[in-house]
């Protein structure tokens, strides 16, 4: 076992095991789970061999005298010339001016840093006269605070390991390590704190990254296993055949992504388990026609249906187009905050007494005086995510239903597997046939009184725009567009016929609503907003979107507002105002105007911001590994999530003695997170 105290390892006192406590390391477990954050190369190497931008050490005579040059407050520059192999390496050191008496022309030097291939330049982090060798050339560096130094880490643990190594048990079964060619655990723990190679450590990191992705998998499995077990479904059964001549009366065909994802719903919708499934797909992709059908087939089961919206003039537009596709075939009814009074009794009696099929609505659906009759499906749109209150309110009136959510935002693939691993997701990634895709353009703001000129002419039609502005109102720290400012600036520019209206997340939901209601009716001709309109609302006759300050946006978030327009059959442009400085910003520029597919939109984010800035840090749920990447390890979380599955569904913890080290090391490490084991 090593589940012991540190102090067990020899040479580690009270004191020293106070500091250790400090960086969260009480056992000698998380001392050998410690690993290095970089490892410096000390290895040589020919220059032909040298990496780019890599550290590295490389060996030479100097040539001539070195010269020191000052800049600022007490800052230097010290530049050698070094003949390495064939060529003249130049050598640079900041802010260490005496090595100029250290090195000498003739003198042999060893030196360490990063290497610019293009130039033959090592920018010196080390320097040592006279060659030096390296037992190790590969040296671990680990995080340290200032009661701990990375070499005193590296002691100990060289020595846990040498008295522990033993004692570190085996997870995963034998198979595996054949069938992927993992190093065993023991291996590969040493390998990752002293590695003997390059070529090792690489395979010490990929056993890691795989055993980190199977036991995320395997906890989300195992939850979504018992959630299932705990909480018995509707088990709708419907007549398949008669929700099939539903879908051949509507007015358009599936495509295939949704014909796919609708199957995925109706299998869990007459399965005994509760839905929990997301469906994500680009704006127009068509998922409330996959969502009408699946409440179509509650309605043929005998039972209700409702979709929750996050605001009321969202759960409108979902009458009306509901409405549209169901005609006589079911009662639809709207339940919002605004519906009061009268109305709102007669609603609540058609609810109670299963005169209503399906119920639209926002919040006000979950409210106590709402008593469904016999609620099988429920819909939840966008943002909106239907919470643990949410559902623990339908479940106090004695429902527990199928609940589907939907997105617009197209997560990447792997982002979903790990941020909705106790979720079933489904994606419609492709567009209807016909679909006329948003042409997009980058100009610079020298541009405006040109787009100006092209708003007006699309008003002159009589079509509408939206100019989005990142920031409310003026701010000192930031010189970019703002809304108030940009509003009161369009309202003297645009002729008397063309009104302006302005809409930002500090209005009350009343006033955005009015804003909205006056833009979707066309009393507003250019709407001037913050992203507060990045998704939800559903206007046809708007055909221009134009971003102020776009480098400042993510590329999911430039494409969920690019997804505002383009929704009627009229060709539809969004306008890109960037001045991006940096080579990121630039790149996501030209992306955005070659790149109209959402999931692939999603996926290069992914590439240029990582996971943490995809969602935004504080929010986005993704769990920290210590050596997996999700970004660059796809390929390893695509293979442990169906490992998991396989081992979860299979109950191989259970039956099989291969897996029983792993059932007993999940017991103990999943003991705080409510999953229990036979």
């Amino acid at each position: 076992m090593i589940d012991v105290p540190i102090n067990s390892v020899k040479g580690v006192g009270d004191a020293l095991a106070a500091n250790f406590a400090e960086i969260g390391i009480t056992t000698v477990s998380d001392l050998l789970f410690f690993f290095p954050n970089r490892y410096d190369n000390y290895e040589i190497k020919p220059l032909s061999d040298l990496l780019h931008d890599e550290k590295v050490t490389i060996q030479g005579e100097v040539i001539g005298e070195p010269v020191v040059t000052y800049f600022g407050k007490r800052k230097s520059r010290l530049v050698l010339r070094v003949q390495v192999e064939y060529a003249v390496v130049k050598g640079i050191m900041f802010n260490r001016p005496f090595a100029k008496k250290q090195l000498q022309p003739g003198d042999f030097v060893t030196l360490t840093g990063k290497w610019d291939q293009h130039r033959l330049q090592i920018t010196i982090d080390q320097y040592k006269k006279g060659k030096v060798k390296h037992d190790q050339p590969i040296q671990p560096v680990y995080y340290a605070k200032q009661t701990l130094k990375s070499s005193q880490i590296k002691k100990v643990i060289k020595q846990a390991i040498d008295q522990y190594s033993a004692a570190i048990d085996e997870i995963l079964p034998e198979q595996y390590l054949e069938d992927y060619k993992l190093l065993s655990r023991t291996k590969a723990i040493q390998e990752l704190h002293f590695p003997s190679s390059f070529q090792t450590l690489k395979h010490a990191k990929r056993r890691f990254v795989y055993e980190e992705l199977l036991l995320f998998q395997l906890k989300m499995q195992l939850l979504r296993k018992q959630n299932r077990e705990r909480t018995k479904g509707n088990n709708q059964t419907f007549d398949l055949s008669v929700v099939h001549q539903f879908v051949d009366q509507l007015p358009f065909v599936l495509t295939k992504a949704q014909q796919r994802s609708l199957n995925e719903i109706l299998q869990d919708m007459a399965a005994p388990y509760r839905m929990n499934r997301l469906l994500q797909g680009d704006v127009g992709s068509g998922k409330t026609a996959v969502a009408a059908i699946s409440l179509y087939a509650s309605i043929v089961a005998g039972k209700q249906g409702a979709i929750m919206v996050p605001t009321e003039i969202l759960a409108e537009q979902h009458l009306d187009s509901l409405r549209s596709l169901f005609g006589e075939k079911a009662t639809i009814v709207l339940l919002t905050g605004s519906v009061k009074g009268k109305k709102r009794k007669e609603i609540l009696t058609m609810i109670e007494q299963r005169e209503a099929d399906i119920i639209v609505g926002t919040h006000a659906l979950i409210q106590e005086d709402v008593s469904f009759a016999n609620l099988g499906t429920v819909i939840v749109d966008e943002q909106h995510r239907f919470g643990v209150n949410q559902r623990k309110a339908l479940r106090d009136k004695g429902i527990d239903p199928d609940v589907l959510f939907m997105t617009a935002t197209p997560i990447p693939r792997t982002l979903a597997i790990t941020s909705f691993g106790d979720m079933d997701v489904s994606q419609i990634d492709e567009m209807p046939v016909g679909r006329k895709p948003v042409e997009t353009y980058w100009v610079k703001e020298n541009m405006l009184p040109r787009l100006l000129q092209f708003i007006q002419k699309q008003i002159d039609q009589g079509y509408q725009a939206y100019v989005i502005c990142p920031l409310i109102e003026e701010s000192d720290k930031l010189d970019i567009q703002n809304a108030v400012e940009l509003y009161q600036q369009l309202q003297e520019t645009f002729e008397q016929n063309v009104t302006v209206g302005l809409l930002h997340g500090r209005l009350h939901n009343d006033e955005k609503e009015e804003v909205m209601t006056a833009f979707a009716s066309n009393q507003i001709q250019v709407l001037v907003s913050t992203t507060v309109v990045e998704v939800g609302v559903n206007v046809p006759n708007a055909t221009v979107m134009i971003i102020y300050d776009a480098e400042r946006f993510g590329l999911s978030q430039l494409h969920q507002l690019r997804g505002r327009v383009g929704r009627g059959d009229v060709q539809s442009y969004c306008i890109l105002i960037a001045d991006p400085k940096g080579d990121v910003g630039k790149e996501r520029m030209r992306i955005m105007t070659e790149t109209t597919n959402g999931f692939a939109l999603a996926e290069q984010d992914l590439q240029l911001r990582g996971p943490g800035d995809f969602f935004g840090k504080k929010q986005s749920g993704l769990p920290e590994f210590k050596v997996a990447d999700i970004v660059q390890d796809y390929r390893a979380l695509e293979t442990a999530r169906n490992d998991a599955q396989m081992i979860v569904y299979d109950n191989l913890l259970e039956k099989d003695p291969a897996y029983q080290p792993l059932h007993d090391y999940l017991k103990q490490t999943f003991k705080t997170d409510g999953i229990t084991f036979d």
